[in-house]
């Protein structure tokens, strides 16, 4: 094949302008160098182009790319720096011309990819690669253009070439370094975590927690389906990424979805995907949760909210990890760890005819029920430290709790569990009045019923200021309030909440850290009744239309 008739610097420009489209897009160095060789070639007509350069350690030179060597001639490319043409070019930071390779005694032809080639002159040209530190490597080509050409012409043009490749191993080498740091960070934040917050990034030591991360340990390294049991607000989430995170899929993707948030026509299409034109709406294929999850980990939360037409899907996907796209025919097969959650009993469920008992027991193989704060009393402390450190740093601010607060605290029942908690302090946070948040600061539901003995003493091991502020009076509580039971006093919270709020159950939600659905379940499992809109009582905002009232 003959060289087009083009002008030479015409066929310059295209190969520098090919050359800079690569280097703009790397990801892959060897293979960027590669692709720049092989440009070189299919434009301008080089032969056997090489790019060598010097190890990590500084002893060798070696051939990092090439193009019309095979992979043998390559790795018999390895040169001392003082060695041959290669090494002369290296050490002296100056082009080489070899016009014939047969009368050059430097020429070593160490690769042999000259070997076989007919007699005849065979001119070789050499440039180094250089950073601004020095010399890196060597640019080396057989002789570019034919006679008429100068080698003056050719060197030019291969030291421009050489520029921009020394460029490109500069970025690299600084994005390297860069990627490096933040795992290096990333290794020691992690490590930091697990020193001061036990394991999993879980924040607890009690023995419930303990059970917990014991739980985590064993069911982790299987392929088992996990259900997660717990009261809302809990950590059930937190305790799925824990198991994905310690499991051999840790490095795959990790989707969750909440089954409560969506209406069942979506909850189908997120789960499972939809081809074009499935429904009204589908102008594009969309692949499903299960589909993105793929030899990774799925976590269904709320997984109790599933309705029953989809409940039989998702006991097809457990037991033989198939499926179709709504509207699809084709069966797609993936590798997915289930693992679920729910805050409701699925044995109700299951005697009340609204969850399937064959998935109930395909999601039930190892499952952990998670203790709900006010069992756990021992670990808020730690939390309280966790998340005041948190708010704190994310509202860059410095205030602490004086030791009333933390008895308090420590004492409250927490129907919301922790993610009350969380939602608590960083009110209190962006709320304070001062450097040290005191009694007064404190929500009334707080202070209002403080716990008694037999529903445990208010107590904390929390180090705190000495404000001067006094401890809180704890009154004795009738004989009938010892004996309350949990429902009764979840009743009671969730009433307060709604009356302080004017019975508008999204705020009473966010006030306890709960969903308006999980509020909305609790008002008719406890049976509430609420005024009608228009009714006139006590906590009603002036002007509020009762759109927004619960209905019991």
């Amino acid at each position: 094949m003959t060289k087009p008739d083009y002008p030479t610097e015409r066929l310059e420009l295209q190969a520098l302008y090919q050359i800079s489209q690569l280097i703009g897009s790397a990801l892959d160095i060897k293979k960027t160098l590669s692709e720049i060789l092989q440009s070189l070639h299919e434009t301008l007509r080089m032969e056997r182009a090489t790019l060598v350069l010097q190890d990590e350690g500084g002893e060798n030179l070696s051939i990092a790319a090439s193009y019309g060597l095979s992979k043998e001639e390559e790795k018999r490319g390895i040169y001392r720096p003082d060695e041959g043409v290669i090494g002369r070019i290296f050490q002296s930071a100056f082009p080489f011309v070899v016009p014939d390779i047969h009368s050059e005694p430097l020429f070593l032809n160490r690769t042999g990819a000259r070997a076989h080639l007919p007699k005849g002159e065979i001119s070789f040209i050499g440039v180094p690669v250089m950073l601004p530190e020095g010399p890196v490597g060597v640019l080396s080509v057989d002789r570019l253009f034919g006679a008429e050409i100068s080698f003056e012409e050719d060197i030019r043009f291969l030291t421009v070439v050489a520029m921009l490749i020394a460029q490109f191993l500069r970025l690299h080498k600084a994005v390297s370094h860069k990627q490096q740091v933040l795992v290096e960070e990333n290794l020691l934040l992690r490590k930091e975590l697990r020193s001061r917050y036990n394991q999993h990034n879980i924040i607890g030591q009690c023995k419930r927690i303990q059970d917990v991360y014991n739980y985590i340990d064993k069911v982790a390294p299987s392929r088992a389906t996990a259900l997660i049991l717990g009261e809302s607000g809990t950590g059930k989430e937190l305790v799925a990424h824990a198991i994905h995170q310690a499991s051999p899929r840790a490095d795959k993707p990790f989707i969750k979805i909440n089954c409560a948030a969506l209406p069942e026509n979506l909850l189908e299409s997120e789960l499972f995907g939809h081809e074009k034109g499935a429904f009204t709406g589908a102008a594009n294929l969309k692949k499903g949760r299960f589909e993105l999850a793929d030899s990774g980990t799925i976590f269904l939360d709320e997984v109790g909210e599933l309705p029953l037409a989809l409940q039989a899907k998702l006991l097809r996907v457990l037991q033989e990890q198939m499926f179709e796209r709504l509207g699809g025919t084709q069966t797609i097969t993936v590798n997915v760890r289930v693992i679920a959650a729910t805050n409701r009993s699925l044995e109700e469920c299951v005697e009340q005819g609204t969850f399937r008992a064959d998935l109930y027991y395909r999601l039930n193989v190892v499952p952990v029920i998670l203790p709900p704060l006010r069992e756990r009393r021992e670990d808020i402390p730690l939390l309280l430290d966790h998340f005041l450190r948190e708010s704190n740093r994310m509202n860059h601010m410095d205030v602490r709790l004086s030791s009333p607060v933390l008895q308090l605290l420590c004492g409250y029942s927490w129907p919301g569990n922790v993610r009350e908690l969380q939602n608590l302090i960083e009110r209190l946070v962006i709320m304070a009045e001062g450097e040290t948040i005191v009694s007064r600061e404190l929500p009334g539901y707080i202070t209002a019923v403080p716990e008694v003995a037999g529903q445990g003493t208010p107590f904390c091991r929390f180090t705190a200021p000495n404000t001067g502020e006094p401890e809180p009076a704890i009154d004795p509580l009738p004989e009938k309030a010892l004996h309350k039971s949990l429902k009764d006093m979840e009743k009671e919270e969730v009433v307060a909440a709604l009356k302080r709020h004017g019975w508008v159950q999204a705020r009473a939600a966010r006030e306890l850290g709960l969903t308006q659905r999980q509020m909305g379940y609790r008002i008719k499992k406890h049976g509430i009744s609420v005024p009608l809109p228009g009714q006139n009582y006590s906590g009603m905002p002036p002007g509020d239309s009762g759109e927004n009232l619960v209905r019991a």
